[in-house]
């Protein structure tokens, strides 16, 4: 609205102003004065701007006859396609300039006016790939999502143009949130395009989230082949894919298939404690006990956590305390400084009635780094060393406000999971999770935290009841969340 009012001031300024300059010229005086061959011409000032004006029309006029009479002349001396270069001369070089205007505006956020310049060059070459996706990328920007769409599905019609409107309609899609159809395009575009890192991306993102793990792994392998992942990533992400794949299988009663998936998930990633538990029950299951120790100790090397103790324990169920915690030697000894080990140590020595040593393994982790097990664990040591209830309580009330420490956390979008899932819940991003301590201290409780009952079984309480004034429904949700013993 605004550039049409501009547009009409300015045409009524142009005319005024001409009309201003025809005025000033009639009011002078004099004029030119011609001779030519005898004859003499008088010209007042405003004639002699008509005739500076006509000569300059005559004189185009001229230059524009004179190469059609060129072409005219080469067509005769035989070029067919002299008349025809000439015209087109003309056609093409307003159709490139509309093409470039419609870039223009296409850059500086002009939709509608791209469009309206990508038609005009339609009009003028014979560019059906360079016009039509001018005006697919307009009609994006300027909304019209369907017009859009049948742009880019001209562009379907050209091998050298397929790529680019099945990407169009593939992003198109994913923006509808009609994934199941955007995964079928990007397996199209990247079959027409495997080395391209955007179509790889989309397509690995979207088979994730579909579970297509194996479709998932040759996307992977394809991205290092053309170079677009490092080798330790590779390495690394697609030991989360064979290990997803190995759940689907075990989901299936896949049996043998899963626990050799499994321990092939491990073997690339050791690190990874996902595929560590998982491999290690494998083996337990096929009555190799020492490979799965091996498994679950160059894990907690790396990072100790309590699935891996949980599973620890699974090699021999039935186990008296004090074996339990010679044969706990070897994960102990390992990483002997972490949160997770010190807890794991004071819950072996609970289980095994040495309060003391309970004590001493926990050492200041209440204070340094205190969440809601590490309090519980510490409630559960001061009432097994005969501690008042006043004093136990106190841990309690502690431990229900406090952390509750490492969880499994997504690198990209900050989101927390109670378990360990290949891609995020909430941002769909591949092998982002982390087990670390949340940036938050309001966040949900593990599902794997409750690691005394998984690795020694409940303490028997043989002290007096807790004051009536503590909620035991509030104690006993503390100790089932964070690992600790029933008081």
């Amino acid at each position: 609205m605004l550039w049409s009012l501009i547009k009409i001031v300015l045409f009524f300024a142009l005319i005024a102003a001409a009309s201003f300059g025809a005025l000033e010229l009639l009011a002078l005086e004099g004029g030119m004065r011609i001779a030519i061959a005898g004859q003499e011409f008088s010209l007042s000032p405003l004639q002699v701007v008509i005739a500076l004006v006509l000569l300059v029309i005559a004189v185009w006029i001229g230059l524009k006859i004179l190469g059609f009479l060129a072409a005219t002349f080469r067509f005769l001396n035989g070029d067919e396609t002299a008349i025809s270069r000439y015209f087109d001369r003309n056609r093409e070089r307003k159709g490139f300039q509309a093409l470039a205007d419609g870039m223009l505006a296409l850059a500086s956020g002009e939709g509608r006016l791209a469009m309206a310049k990508a038609a005009r060059a339609d009009r003028y070459l014979d560019r059906p790939d360079l016009t039509n996706l001018l005006t697919a990328q307009a009609a994006e920007m300027a909304g019209d999502k369907r017009k859009a769409e049948e742009a880019y599905k001209r562009l379907l019609t050209e091998d050298r143009t397929r790529f680019v409107g099945v990407r169009g309609i593939m992003k198109q899609r994913l923006a509808a949130g009609e994934t199941d159809k955007a995964l079928a395009l990007a397996k199209t575009a990247f079959a027409l395009k495997p080395a391209h890192e955007e179509t790889q991306d989309v397509l690995l993102k979207l088979q994730a989230q579909d579970a297509d793990w194996k479709g998932a792994r040759e996307t992977l392998n394809a991205k290092l082949k053309h170079g677009a992942l490092p080798r330790d990533v590779h390495k690394r992400r697609d030991a989360v894919l064979a290990l997803s794949e190995a759940k689907g299988v075990l989901a299936e009663d896949g049996g043998i298939d899963a626990q050799e998936r499994a321990i092939e998930a491990n073997k690339l990633s050791p690190d990874l404690i996902p595929a560590a538990v998982m491999a290690a029950r494998s083996y337990i299951e096929k009555g190799k006990p020492r490979y799965a120790t091996r498994v679950i100790s160059k894990a907690w090397a790396a990072r100790p956590h309590p699935d891996l103790a949980g599973v620890f324990a699974e090699i021999v169920p039935e186990e008296m305390p004090e074996k339990r915690i010679k044969r706990f030697r070897a994960l102990t000894k390992l990483n002997p400084n972490d949160p997770e080990t010190k807890m794991l140590l004071a819950e072996l020595n609970i289980a095994a009635e040495d309060f003391p040593e309970a004590r001493r393994a926990l050492g200041d982790l209440v204070e340094t780094q205190a969440d809601a097990r590490a309090l519980t664990i510490m409630a559960a040591v001061e009432r097994g060393e005969g501690a008042s209830d006043t004093v136990v309580k106190g841990w309690l009330a502690r431990a229900l406000s406090a952390p509750r420490g490492p969880q499994w956390v997504c690198e990209n979008c900050q989101h927390i999971h109670t378990e360990w899932t290949p891609t995020c819940d909430n941002c769909g991003a591949l092998d982002t999770l982390e087990w670390k301590r949340p940036p938050q201290s309001e966040v949900q409780a593990l599902s794997s935290a409750a690691m005394l009952p998984l690795i020694v079984g409940a303490v028997e309480d043989k002290s007096e009841p807790i004051d009536p004034e503590i909620d035991e429904a509030e104690i006993v949700d503390v100790t089932a969340e964070n690992g600790a013993v029933n008081s």
